[in-house]
């Protein structure tokens, strides 16, 4: 492969808070959003391949890593997230894109798609779920139990449970636990994208982190399912415990134009567990709805 020029700005979204994006290669534009908590690492294979041949668009979230945390915490929304995202589109001066969004990613393409659907030419949504993953994640209710009591904790004592927090992502125990909970392929995927995501998770301000955490349980982007009028792919994996196969199911029976891949060893980060087969699938894809 060719090696690719990587560009890198930030611009000030709708309320003056500072967005860090990157820009490689030329071609129509793909733009990608990744999981709550995450880094633009866990597209990087993806960014790999196809900067080969289009303009690949990743960016920080607000209060996530090279992104401002807004002066005003009520705009930590996935409203406020999708705002960004068009304005990202408009300060990059693109009409329409292929849009990826992985995990939570997916509720805020949806909300933006319902905003403003001219900008998209199609939808990509890997391990993708519409509605709060938190009820049925790993097959039971602990995750929603664990949530209520972090978030109580850091209402008592917000430095001292910041602090624990801190302790308890970056022990090394967590690389393992997150992939034996179903988030990464310990088999497939690298131990290094683990330990960056981890490291990602722990930098974040655990308050915006819960705020947003909040947000992404009472969001329901269903019925948007419905208004969906462009071709959209959806990949699911297999052995996700973190939203299950039925999410991707839902989407693929309610988006009129969708096709459908399930990745039989795929984890919680199909993309990076077989990025392989998710980047011919793909590329696949985008051939046959002539997006070149």
């Amino acid at each position: 492969m060719n090696l690719v020029s990587k560009k890198t700005g930030s611009f000030k979204s709708y309320d003056g808070t500072k967005i860090y994006y990157e820009v490689r290669g030329e071609g129509p534009p793909i733009i990608m959003a990744y999981g709550i908590g995450c880094l633009i690492n866990h597209w990087q294979p993806q960014i790999k391949y196809f900067s080969q041949k289009y303009q690949t668009v990743v960016f920080d979230y607000r209060a996530h890593h090279n992104s401002e945390i807004p002066l005003d915490h009520s705009q930590i929304s996935i409203d406020a997230l999708a705002r960004d995202l068009n304005a990202l589109t408009d300060h990059l001066e693109i009409e329409s894109a292929s849009y990826w969004g992985h995990s939570f990613g997916a509720q805020v393409l949806l909300r933006a798609y319902d905003i403003r659907p001219d900008k998209f030419n199609n939808l990509i949504f890997v391990n993708g779920f519409a509605s709060d993953p938190i009820s049925g994640m790993f097959g039971n209710g602990l995750a929603g139990q664990a949530f209520n009591l972090i978030k109580s904790g850091f209402d008592i004592a917000p430095t001292t449970f910041s602090y624990l927090w801190k302790q308890v992502v970056n022990n090394p125990l967590s690389v393992h636990s997150s992939a034996l909970l179903g988030g990464f392929n310990i088999q497939l995927t690298s131990l290094k994208d683990i330990e960056i995501y981890l490291k990602g998770v722990a930098s974040m301000d655990l308050n915006a982190f819960l705020k947003l955490f909040d947000a992404m349980m009472k969001y329901d982007g269903r019925p948007v399912y419905d208004r969906v009028e462009v071709p959209a792919l959806i990949v699911g994996g297999k052995k996700d415990a973190v939203t299950p196969q039925h999410y991707q199911q839902e989407m693929h029976h309610k988006i009129k134009k969708s096709e459908f891949m399930m990745v039989p060893f795929g984890s919680h980060c199909t993309q990076l567990d077989m990025p392989d087969l998710v980047n011919l699938r793909i590329d696949k894809f985008l051939a046959g709805i002539g997006y070149k």
